[in-house]
């Protein structure tokens, strides 16, 4: 299989005229390709130019608005929310956050609920924003059924991911912790599926509820079961009644198949709980965070989630997937 290398400014580039090209405006396109450009920096493929496709496709059916200008509006002085009017999430945050983070800094705490809107795909790619502002983030969004309750055989709850999010006071992270709630995220069943791999025992479960190393016994009858069993199935549907009860959206019972081309809007919702650092303890809280930073740091081969990571300054490829991609900006 042959593969190339693709510097992230070419990625971007060519991810928003991509989405240009099948309807979406300039600077949604933007928002859009910010998104996908941090994902594969990251290495997280799934949130990726994988998400890509799904997204050109969905603008030409109607199942994203590439067109809208989300609303956003104040509710109550400490709680923020944004309309995306079905349109796609990076830019209802991006016209959000400013207002939020305003919010919080009066208020000491506050919540930015981005409401009616495609999946964001990767929850930690926005509380990096907030913490990098300098607060304190928690976000939260839920996603099609595909993981069953302990003890029940029935999907209830998507992947539900959580993320969280740390400043260190000089505009950087501390700590960054972005998972699903599941035991592994559905993307990567996808993934497995596609390249007729198999999984690992304990990912998922076939119909009737037997482990199982077939992806597609997960995808077609089967379900994926929560990380940590109930530990994680509380997290999960804490995040459900968050993201689709808080801010009116869809539930994860409700969801068409997230990257199907045809199918209803998403719908989705996303929560962020942002927290000023000093509101309580002041200058303390970085002394206080520093001493627990060095307890953990100060153990050979320990690190505080999220951090020492090494960002890509290019990704590896596979050719045919990115003349994939360039053939999206042709329409």
């Amino acid at each position: 299989m042959a593969t190339i290398h693709v510097d992230l400014d070419t990625i971007e580039a060519t991810t928003a005229k991509a989405l240009e090209a099948h309807g979406a405006k300039p600077w949604i396109a933007s928002c859009v390709a910010q998104a996908v450009r941090v994902a594969e920096a990251h290495s997280n493929k799934i949130c990726g130019l994988f998400y890509l496709q799904s997204y050109c496709s969905q603008l030409l059916s109607g199942r994203v608005k590439g067109d809208v200008e989300p609303q956003v509006h104040q509710p109550k002085p400490a709680s923020v929310m944004v309309d995306a009017k079905l349109g796609f999430a990076q830019a209802a945050f991006s016209r959000g956050l400013d207002t939020a983070l305003l919010a919080a800094k009066t208020n000491g705490v506050a919540t930015l609920a981005i409401c009616h809107s495609h999946t964001c795909t990767s929850m930690g790619y926005f509380t990096e924003q907030i913490a990098r502002a300098g607060y304190i983030a928690i976000g939260m969004t839920n996603a099609k059924s595909c993981v069953s309750p302990p003890g029940g055989t029935k999907a209830v709850l998507g992947t539900n991911p959580i993320a969280m999010s740390v400043p260190d006071g000089k505009g950087g992270l501390a700590m960054q912790f972005d998972q699903s709630t599941s035991a592994i995220a559905i993307g990567k069943i996808n993934m497995a599926a596609t390249a007729g791999e198999q999984i690992p025992l304990g990912w998922g479960v076939d119909s009737e509820g037997n482990p199982t190393q077939d992806p597609n016994a997960v995808l077609k009858g089967g379900s994926l079961v929560s990380s940590g069993g109930y530990k994680g199935y509380g997290f999960g549907l804490m995040a459900e009644i968050l993201a689709a009860a808080f801010t009116g959206g869809s539930t994860s019972t409700q969801l068409d198949p997230l990257k199907a081309t045809e199918g209803n809007p998403h719908d989705l919702g996303q929560c962020y709980i942002i927290i000023d650092p000093t509101n309580v303890a002041g200058d303390l809280f970085w002394d206080k965070l520093d001493t627990i930073s060095e307890a953990i740091t100060s153990q050979a081969g320990a690190r505080l989630p999220g951090t020492n990571k090494v960002l890509l300054s290019s990704v590896e490829l596979d050719e045919q997937m990115w003349n994939d991609v360039l053939a999206l900006t042709q329409v």
